[in-house]
This record gives C-alpha cells, sequence and structure tokens, in this order.
C-alpha cells in the first residue's frame, strides 16, 4: 500500500528558525545587561575585580571595597531605569509618528524639566539631585501634556502638529532658561551640570520617587505591539483590521510622556538613547513592535551603562558625564539613519 508524505506548512520552518533566533538574541541581550551591570559596579576612579563584587555580595569584603562598590549601586540602578525609559520612550515616538527619526525630545518633556528646574533654583532655593528631581518631573509631565493638549486640537492628534507644537514650545522655553541663567550667574552653575545629564551624584530616593511614573509608561508600552503594528501599516489599513489608530497613537504618547518624564528627571536630559537604540533594535528583530519594546528595554540600559562606565574610565580621576559620552555615540548613529532612510527612498 502506498504511503503519503504530508509536508509541514511551508511557513513553519521559517517560523521556527524565527523563534529560535528570537530566543538566541533574548539570552545574547541578557548576557550583555548582566555584563553592563557588572562592569558599572566594577569600574570608576578606583576599580575591583569581579571577585571583590562577589566578596561584596556575600558580605565577606574588606570594608572599603564595600563601600566603594555600594557607592555604586544607586548609579547602576539609576541607568538600568533611564535605559530602559529612553530607549522605549523613543521606539514609542518612532512607532507613533512613523518617522524613524523621531526621540522623546519632540514633545518638549527636556525644555519643560530645564524650565522647571532654572526656576525653581532662581527663586525656590532648590539645590541638589533630590530638589531638581521633584521639580524637573512636574516640569516635564505639564511640557508633554500641553504638547499633547495642542497636538489634539481640532480634528484629533497629529503627529505634526505634535512635533510642531514641542518645537514651539521647546523655543518658548529655552529662551526663558537664557534670561534666567544669563541674569543669575549662581542658576548657570547649577543648571550647566544638570543639563548634560549624569548618573552619578544620586540616591536610591530618586529612583524609587520615578519608579511608578517609569512603570505605568512601560506596561502601557508592553500592551501597544499589535496596534503599533497595525498602524504602521498605514491609518486605513490599521482602521480596516479593527484597529484604532487614533487610540494607539494616543496611549503611545502617553507612555512616551511618562517614561520620558521619568528618566529625565532622574538624570537629566541625556540625548541620543531614543534615537540610536529603536534603530539598533530595528535592525536586529524586524519591525515586529512587540519585540522592538522588549529588545529596547535590554538594549538601552546596556548602552547607557557602557557609556557611563566608559566616562568614568577615560578621564581618570576625574569623570566625562553620560551625556557626553551618549552623544559621541549617537551622532554616528543619526548619521547611519539618515543615509539609510536615503537609501531606502
Amino acid at each position: 500500500m502506498a504511503t503519503t508524505t504530508v509536508a509541514p506548512p511551508s511557513g513553519a520552518g521559517t517560523s521556527r528558525t524565527g523563534a529560535a533566533r528570537t530566543a538566541f538574541l533574548l539570552l545574547l541581550g541578557l548576557a550583555a545587561l548582566a555584563l553592563a551591570l557588572c562592569a558599572s559596579v566594577m569600574f570608576g576612579s578606583r576599580s575591583t575585580s569581579f571577585g571583590d563584587v562577589l566578596d561584596v555580595l556575600s558580605g565577606t569584603a574588606d570594608p572599603t571595597i564595600t563601600t566603594i562598590v555600594e557607592s555604586r549601586y544607586p548609579r547602576t540602578v539609576l541607568g538600568v531605569l533611564a535605559g530602559v525609559c529612553l530607549a522605549v520612550a523613543g521606539t514609542l515616538m518612532q512607532g507613533v509618528s512613523r518617522n524613524p527619526l523621531a526621540e522623546p525630545g519632540l514633545l518638549g518633556i527636556n525644555a519643560g524639566a530645564s524650565a522647571s528646574i532654572v526656576a525653581a533654583t532662581a527663586w525656590l532655593g532648590a539645590s541638589g539631585a533630590t530638589d531638581t528631581m521633584w521639580w524637573a518631573l512636574p516640569g516635564a509631565l505639564i511640557a508633554g501634556v500641553l504638547v499633547h493638549v495642542i497636538g489634539s486640537a481640532g480634528t484629533g492628534t497629529s503627529v505634526v502638529r505634535l512635533v510642531l507644537a514641542g518645537a514651539v514650545l521647546t523655543a518658548v522655553l529655552m529662551a526663558f532658561i537664557q534670561a534666567v541663567t544669563l541674569s543669575k550667574p549662581q542658576v548657570f552653575d547649577s543648571y550647566r551640570y544638570w543639563v548634560v545629564g549624569a548618573l552619578g551624584g544620586r540616591d536610591f530616593e530618586v529612583f524609587w520617587s520615578v519608579l511608578p511614573f517609569a512603570a505605568v509608561g512601560l506596561l502601557i508600552a508592553l500592551a501597544l505591539g499589535p496596534g503599533l503594528n497595525a498602524l504602521a501599516l498605514g491609518d486605513a489599513t490599521a482602521v480596516a483590521i479593527g484597529s484604532h489608530p487614533g487610540r494607539t497613537r494616543g496611549a503611545g504618547l502617553l507612555a512616551a510622556t511618562l517614561l520620558s518624564a521619568a528618566a529625565t528627571a532622574a538624570v537629566g536630559p541625556i540625548a541620543f538613547v531614543g534615537l540610536a537604540v529603536p534603530h539598533v533594535v530595528r535592525a536586529l528583530v524586524g519591525v515586529d513592535f512587540r519585540a522592538q519594546v522588549l529588545f529596547s528595554a535590554l538594549m538601552g540600559p546596556t548602552l547607557l551603562l557602557l557609556a557611563d562606565v566608559v566616562g568614568r574610565v577615560v578621564m581618570r580621576p576625574t569623570e566625562l558625564m553620560v551625556g557626553v559620552v551618549t552623544a559621541f555615540i549617537g551622532a554616528p548613529a543619526l548619521l547611519i539613519a539618515v543615509r539609510r532612510m536615503r537609501g531606502t527612498s
């Protein structure tokens, strides 16, 4: 009797291969993040070994080594939080706007946080990382909400109006900042340190204060994967397959605002992480936003922590702030993104 062999569906092998590749990349991303975490607590003006870190964790280390390693815990944890927030916010901004050059600063959040800090320093005597954090957070949120209100006026949310509103608000707030800092030199001395972006000089109070905003933003981002995938096909197609582009866009912008505000309030306006990471992630995992959000949450803190380590070791015993290092990394990433856009146009 003749037998018939039933071939598997043509896409089954491809699907299994894609799943295996995603799992491999996930393990690779986790390993890279683990290495970045270790490097962050090991290296600085005085470096320690991996064995020293293990001794600290087990409670058998020399008190001096314990103090050195434990003093790096807050900046490491804040680096993870800020990296996740900035990278995921950048992914959301690029997905919502369908613009590969979009990044969280387009919402005016950095300018709002900066203006709030300048005002609080000039007239309310705010000083120190904790004080500036409490003033930066509401300033960033108010700026983001104001941009959303202007961009949503009339016929609903418009990406073009959002970008224009963000640009106008940023210009107005930067003019205010310049006027205050030029007339009050002591405010400028405090502001110029914060505006570059740094992970040092913060404690766990800053982390716990911004964590709720970051957590809500991240949960929204994780839920938006299917909607962003539909939005990438165009509004008309998204509606045809049962999606709601307006709701997706509004929720994405809300999540990006919460994430960006949390990161900016905690560590200052660190540039280019939200621009560079989504491009690298997209090249690795493709266009599925469910995977993009997950891998951005892994790659963002990895990049930020490694940049912070570089800033600590290249100018010992002083330190190059992480915002400067990410600018050196992000500028080439921006050029590569522009070249890719020209190549696909």
